[in-house]
């Protein structure tokens, strides 16, 4: 049987068959049926599409809160066991805000930074909103970007990076393309085609930065304790949100409906810890991003 289920898994991670899969369909219509799916409380469903979850991923249910689920959104949402999540407390680090594997990471310059090898896009696009594209691009110039995509299996919630405040969120709806390396090596500008928030926060020393959650295909859905509507598709306004959230280093701030990615923006002082590049695994609250010793912001 873990022969089967292996060469299945290897025959849907074929580039062009998992291509069409998971993009050539009515991407938006599917979303909403799987938004609509994970709410249902019958109990035949609820363990017949887990057990369908870990056929084809290697979904772990070890470290959850909760021992069984009600729906499958609150086995997506789930919380996980106190303490397996240590957060490094180190001040001049910045810890990882979810459970992710790094994808494209590196220096922003002339405002563009990269999807995928060979795939760049601008923080203009990405942004969209001009209040965002007069005052970020500049002020972001010469930093960091990370890329840290979830898996559907993997824990779904995200947590601050370090001791700070979130002043606004600008809600942009978009597609639904799926977010996977395949995805991001065919499809240009991907990230700036799918739905998403930008999330204007700063550090307790000052340092702005950005957080911005990208949905995709069955997600496009995020939640925010510090917004009290749920953002996704069906969303309707306003796109600006002001908002006065303070939060502990790895106190949690929301979580997708599924699984997706979170992009990191940083100014000019910060840099990638050693270890973390392109293809490795973090879990929230490990170290990510290191302050240099002269950067200061105020």
């Amino acid at each position: 049987m873990m022969k089967i289920r292996s060469k299945f898994q290897t025959w849907l991670l074929q580039e062009d068959l998992n291509f069409l899969l998971t993009n050539r369909i009515p991407r938006i219509a599917v979303t909403r049926f799987m938004g609509w799916w994970s709410q249902l409380r019958h109990p035949w469903i609820v363990k017949g599409s887990i057990a369908v979850w870990r056929w084809f991923t290697d979904l772990d249910l070890s470290e959850a809160k909760e021992k069984s689920f009600d729906s499958i959104h609150a086995c997506f949402t789930r919380e996980l066991k106190p303490g397996l999540r240590p957060v490094d407390a180190r001040p001049d680090v910045l810890t990882s805000p979810c459970d992710c594997i790094i994808g494209a990471c590196g220096e922003i310059r002339d405002g563009i930074v990269y999807q995928a090898k060979g795939f760049p896009y601008t923080l203009n696009t990405l942004l969209s909103a001009p209040e965002l594209m007069q005052r970020w691009p500049q002020m972001l110039e010469g930093g960091t970007f990370v890329t840290m995509r979830l898996t559907s299996s993997m824990y779904h919630r995200f947590h601050a990076p370090c001791d700070a405040h979130l002043s606004h969120v600008t809600y942009i709806s978009g597609d639904t393309w799926n977010v996977n390396p395949i995805a991001l090596t065919r499809v240009k500008e991907l990230f700036c085609k799918n739905e998403r928030a930008v999330l204007q926060m700063q550090t307790s020393s000052g340092m702005p930065f950005l957080i911005v959650p990208v949905a995709a295909v069955l997600v496009a859905s995020m939640r925010f304790h510090a917004v009290d509507v749920l953002l996704n598709l069906r969303y309707r306004g306003p796109n600006e949100i002001p908002c006065d959230a303070i939060y502990t280093k790895g106190q949690e701030m929301g979580w997708f409906e599924h699984g997706s990615t979170i992009l990191m923006f940083v100014p000019k002082g910060y840099q990638l810890v050693d270890g973390v590049q392109s293809g490795i695994q973090l879990r929230m609250g490990e170290p990510i991003l290191a302050l240099n010793s002269s950067a200061r912001y105020f």
